[in-house]
């Protein structure tokens, strides 16, 4: 049996090489119990080599932190551009949507040009302020404390609107999306809100650029499955895919 230190030195070779580590398959390789791997892989963290994770250990952090909406937008914007594109294209005359917050549905809103009449119902003060230039939409606005971060509202004072309501479809946007613990965010009133808004959905349509994929915010809105459709872009690795793919989740790649 090879001592901790070869151990150490063979779960940081793994790591390196493929980004991720799971327990189970350190235990058969290494010979060992679960237990023992658990140890290792929190002494590990502990030197900050690496980051637990449910089932195994990443490089990457895997948790989410709370960032102006303004700065949010610079990132990944172009692959955003394209996910909103898409997007917009699922947005039919007549329809009666429901637009949560984030930089990605933002993006939506901007690429929205409807022809015919179109109701909009939204947390987010921006998506709101893009909207109200069509003469054709009719826009929402929920209710409720201002968040300055998200530029977007939370708390009770929505559950009124959306629990006399309907609508086509969700569009959600999402800080993490971890394929056990499920979608995310890093407030947990605004995850609240965003149950309450899928629960007044036909449809629930993800919109994530491939990096929110693997990461975890700190309220919990759904548990993967309770998702219809996810539109990211080409970075999402091919396991990803075919998980998301084989619980019934439609899935478009810009």
């Amino acid at each position: 049996m090879i001592n901790i230190a070869e151990r150490h030195q063979y779960i940081l070779h793994r790591i390196q090489a493929e980004g991720s580590v799971d327990v189970q398959v350190l235990c058969k390789e290494l010979d060992v119990s679960s237990v023992t791997i658990r140890k290792d892989l929190k002494l590990l963290e502990d030197k900050k080599l690496l980051f637990r994770t449910h089932g195994g250990a990443t490089l990457n952090n895997p948790y989410t932190v709370d960032r102006p909406v303004n700065e949010k937008e610079e990132l990944q914007s172009s692959e955003k551009l394209r996910i909103a594109a898409t997007a917009a294209q699922l947005v039919k005359d007549n329809d009666s949507i429901i637009i949560a917050s984030g930089t990605t549905v933002l993006a939506l809103a901007r690429a929205i040009k409807p022809q015919g009449n179109l109701t909009v119902i939204t947390s987010a003060l921006n998506v709101a302020l893009e909207l109200i230039r069509h003469d054709n939409i009719d826009v929402i606005q929920l209710g409720g404390l201002l968040r300055k971060s998200s530029a977007s509202v939370t708390g009770p004072y929505s559950d009124n609107i959306l629990s006399n309501v309907f609508c086509s479809k969700l569009f959600l946007g999402v800080d993490g999306i971890d394929l056990e613990f499920g979608l995310t965010t890093t407030n947990a009133f605004e995850a609240q809100l965003n149950k309450q808004m899928m629960d007044a959905s036909q449809k629930v349509i993800v919109l994530a650029d491939s990096t929110k994929f693997g990461k975890r915010g700190f309220g919990k809105i759904c548990g993967i499955e309770e998702v219809d459709h996810v539109i990211t872009d080409s970075g999402v690795s091919p396991q990803i895919l075919q998980q998301l793919e084989s619980l019934g989740i439609e899935v478009s790649i810009v």
